[in-house]
């Protein structure tokens, strides 16, 4: 919008200056060409006075004049011709149509050797008379060089065009600095709608600018603290709920247990070990609702973290499930040192936890699970393989979406929050997470996280 608004003033200056310059510039450069015709008509016509005189004196103050007009650098000729016995020994102009017409019909003529400006020079042909009944006697013609005037062109157009050049130049510092005053109101706006559409819910908008963008600001800013407040709301709601199931849950499963100890019944052992199932998979959406309204609260900032030292801890803990299904963890990377991570405290551990269980859930029996580590720039990625069965690219596409789950080599299926919860956290702590194919088979989760300016050791 900057560029159409400095466009278009722009635009407006430049026609304004042709307009105004133009013309003047046409003006002055007609003022000169009639000047100088006119100066050199007068010279020609007091030559001729003295050509029609025809005594020897008004033929020696000719030829005077003759050749200091030769001498003034810009008039190339004088040229006379006369009926009359005596005249100043001068070159005598070729018979043309020009000197036909002043001997013949009287007449002075002006050749500028060009239909467009000018041309070389500047011929005038002023014929001569004698007595007092005025008969033609002969004429006088004088060949003006135009090359000073063309240079007095030059300058007249030059002139203006680089003042021209020079006013464009600052109209256009002038419209930049106009276009970015008009438009700081909408630019605030596009970066609160920035802010709001990342998840910033606190964004808000001054109420500057004209009266329409202040309405716009304060329309949006009562909507965005609406929905704020709905939103806010509606995490309190799902986190106290979240929490207050999670204790009838552990005391409905315990009760389970506790039956499935008494009862001799297969089919009845059955039906409560499905129902044990159930309340397991239920306290595990309980807890990943939590989790995910903590996270969407964000009541954490991220702090500098060692990366190695968190990853081989959740590979420590998640081992010993592995070993029970001939499932080998491995690590890998080409981090160097001790990397240092911006992550909330508590939301790597959730992540890779997460990560990994679903690794293990695709994973058949002795499969192998890779966990590679690399730091590349500003960023540390972490990337879990599995040598599960992968998933389509449609799969891809709606994994991080809530309650989506997919079945794993298990027979078991999650919550379908792991991967949301996953994404939730790590693009708080201002990092991405994507799903890829893995080399041999198998999917990779790979998360890229912010290397901290401090070094590890």
């Amino acid at each position: 919008m900057i560029r159409q608004l400095v466009r278009s003033y722009i635009l407006l200056v430049a026609i304004a200056i042709a307009l105004f310059t133009v013309p003047v510039a046409f003006s002055l450069t007609n003022q000169l060409r009639d000047d100088t015709s006119s100066s050199v008509q007068r010279k020609a016509a007091t030559m001729a006075v003295l050509l029609g005189n025809g005594d020897p004196a008004s033929c020696m103050a000719l030829e005077r004049m003759a050749r200091a007009y030769d001498d003034d650098g810009e008039t190339r000729a004088v040229q006379t011709t006369t009926t009359q016995e005596c005249a100043p020994p001068l070159p005598r102009p070729d018979r043309d149509a020009a000197l036909n017409r002043a001997l013949d019909e009287d007449r002075v003529t002006t050749d500028w050797g060009s239909s467009f400006v000018w041309g070389p020079e500047l011929v005038v042909t002023v014929p001569a008379h004698a007595g007092d009944d005025g008969e033609v006697v002969g004429a006088v013609r004088i060949k003006f060089s135009t090359a000073q005037m063309t240079h007095r062109l030059w300058t007249i157009w030059g002139f203006r065009a680089g003042l021209a050049v020079a006013v464009l130049g600052v109209a256009a510092l002038i419209g930049v600095a106009a276009a970015r005053r008009i438009t700081r109101p909408l630019r605030q706006l596009n970066d609160m709608a920035s802010r709001f559409s990342d998840g910033d819910l606190t964004a808000r908008s001054p109420v500057t600018g004209p009266p329409e963008t202040q309405t716009l600001a304060r329309t949006l800013n009562q909507g965005a603290e609406r929905l704020d407040t709905l939103i806010a709301a509606q995490r309190i709601f799902v986190a106290d709920a979240s929490h207050q199931l999670r204790t009838p849950l552990t005391a409905l499963r315990l009760s389970l247990d506790n039956i499935a100890d008494g009862v001799d019944d297969d089919f009845v052992r059955e039906d409560v070990e499905q129902a044990t199932a159930e309340v397991v998979r239920m306290s595990r959406l309980v807890n990943g609702l939590l989790v995910l309204a903590r996270a969407e609260a964000k009541v954490t900032d991220a702090e500098s973290l060692p990366l190695m030292d968190i990853v081989q801890e959740r590979l420590a803990v998640w081992r010993p499930a592995a070993d029970e299904r001939g499932v080998t963890i491995a690590l890998r990377g080409s981090a160097g040192g001790r990397p240092l991570v911006l992550a909330s405290p508590g939301h790597l551990d959730q992540v890779l936890d997460n990560v990994l269980s679903n690794a293990l859930e695709v994973s058949p029996d002795g499969g192998t699970i890779t966990v590679r580590v690399e730091h590349r720039g500003d960023e540390v990625t972490v990337a879990v393989l599995d040598e599960g069965p992968g998933m389509s690219d449609a799969d891809k596409s709606r994994a991080f979406d809530r309650f989506w789950r997919g079945k794993g080599l298990t027979g078991k299926s999650g919550s379908g929050l792991g991967l949301a919860v996953v994404k939730q956290l790590v693009t708080d702590d201002g990092g991405t997470v994507t799903l890829t194919d893995a080399p041999g088979g198998g999917l990779c989760v790979s998360i890229s996280l912010r290397a901290s300016q401090r070094s590890g050791g």
